[in-house]
């Protein structure tokens, strides 16, 4: 039996949250120096002015400071664009999601005008969480979760269930019982609360703090430009898997970012394909990063002897109208600060990461086909494989994910040096430097070249 199957990871992973509700403070490392946040966040943007082939680790205290993660919150991810879904995760009128985002209870939902909207969970009346999450149902009243979809339900209305106050699908209040003797009262103009939100490429943003100033697509231009390629708003989500995940995550981004492991965690999996040392980040930008994992050259001769003898190399057939690199690469986004998301010539990956603490984050990974790969008649079994290959490479990264924050914590804990394959790793300390200071990377320090010239 192979080490790494789904069960011993998830028991694995339990295990690792279980230690943390001793481990939980940064003071529980003995031996290492403890750092306020002030102090913590003027490392950060020291890490961050050194040159990349003098590249450092940021303090374990990053990684394991609740009151780092706090700060993270309120400068971080309120501030800016936030992915929630696809579309066709809620593709009829009526369908929602329920998340808890930083804090928030939220529903994504499509409205009676086949709009999207994202809203609060909390009733306007008492302060009721509406759909209250682990009481046994999605939603409450009319509302119905649909099978086979990770948290999805659909509902003509939402109904808080503590006093039967009834909202349409757009928030707004529809019913309110025994309402007539309030003073001041009126019906018309009581809703739940509306986050600011966009579709970008099919994909649902929230702005928390509603502040942003640009919006999505502003923001990720040129990105936008390159993914037209996937025709990604016209993709379908296929595979979706939920993961509790006992580390930080930045521990999570930066090991999706960064190929480096390629040599090691994925040794016999991604490593012959796309070796780590042939991996390049393009320049540095504001809002994102861009990195190329191009296939080995001997791979890419048997592709093309594939196809020309009319078979079909990667689990999915092509993605329609790819040319050149792209049909021989991988191609790593992170859309600051968290928007994670992959594109092969077969199909996209997109991660959707909810950070609940210092030390723990909820993990939705995805693989989305275009519908004329769903309209094959082998689709199945193309689905069967896809759905196996995603999670056994994620597999890999959930052991070393979970070894990286227990080292954290550790009295033997050392800094240690980044590689020039760890690029995307000081992009991202860049970023966090940025927001400190109340701007991004590149808009008061110079741009980082791009590793092929």
């Amino acid at each position: 039996m192979p080490r790494f199957t789904e069960p011993v990871v998830r028991a694995a992973a339990a295990a690792e949250q279980d230690l943390y509700t001793y481990v939980n403070r940064a003071d529980s490392r003995s031996g290492l120096p403890e750092l306020s946040l002030d102090e913590l966040i003027a490392e950060i943007n020291r890490c961050a002015d050194l040159p990349l082939e003098e590249g450092e680790p940021l303090p374990a205290q990053a990684y394991t400071s609740q009151e780092f993660f706090d700060w993270e919150v309120e400068n971080v991810f309120k501030p800016e664009w936030y992915c929630l879904a696809h579309v066709s995760q809620i593709p009829e009128i009526g369908d929602f999601l329920n998340l808890d985002v930083f804090g928030d209870p939220v529903i994504v939902t499509r409205d009676k005008s086949n709009e999207i909207q994202v809203l609060s969970r909390v009733c306007p009346h008492r302060g009721m969480d509406i759909m209250p999450p682990g009481f046994g149902h999605d939603g409450h009243g009319p509302a119905e979760p649909k099978q086979g979809k990770n948290g999805c339900g659909n509902t003509r209305l939402f109904l808080c269930p503590y006093h039967s106050w009834t909202f349409e699908l757009d928030g707004q209040l529809k019913a309110c019982p025994e309402m007539q003797l309030a003073k001041n009262f009126k019906r018309s103009d009581v809703s739940l609360t509306s986050f600011r939100s966009e579709v970008w490429n099919g994909f649902i943003f929230v702005n928390l703090d509603g502040k942003a100033p640009r919006t999505v697509a502003e923001q990720y231009e040129t990105l936008g430009e390159h993914l037209q390629k996937w025709s990604l708003a016209n993709m379908q989500v296929v595979v979706e898997r939920e993961w509790d995940c006992p580390f930080n995550w930045k521990v999570l981004t930066e090991n999706f970012m960064e190929s480096y492991h390629h040599a090691g965690a994925h040794s016999k999996t991604l490593q012959p394909m796309m070796p780590a040392r042939d991996t390049w980040n393009e320049e540095e930008r504001p809002h994102y990063i861009r990195c190329h994992l191009p296939f080995k050259e001997a791979l890419r001769n048997e592709i093309l002897d594939t196809e020309s003898k009319g078979g079909q190399w990667d689990v999915f057939p092509p993605v329609e109208g790819l040319e050149g690199e792209d049909r021989f690469e991988w191609g790593l986004f992170l859309g600051y600060p968290i928007f994670t998301f992959l594109v092969t010539p077969d199909a996209a990956v997109w991660y959707r990461i909810q950070p609940l603490g210092p030390n723990r984050l909820k993990l939705l990974t995805t693989v989305l086909a275009p519908k004329s790969t769903i309209e094959r008649p082998n689709y199945p079994e193309m689905l069967e494989e896809m759905s196996k290959q995603a999670v056994d490479f994620h597999l890999e990264d959930m052991e070393v994910c979970c070894a990286v924050q227990r080292g954290m914590y550790a009295a033997g804990h050392q800094r240690g040096f980044l590689s020039h394959l760890e690029m995307s790793i000081w992009q991202i300390q860049r970023y966090l430097a940025a927001r400190s200071r109340g701007t991004w990377p590149t808009c008061d320090r110079p741009a980082a070249p791009s590793q092929k010239r």
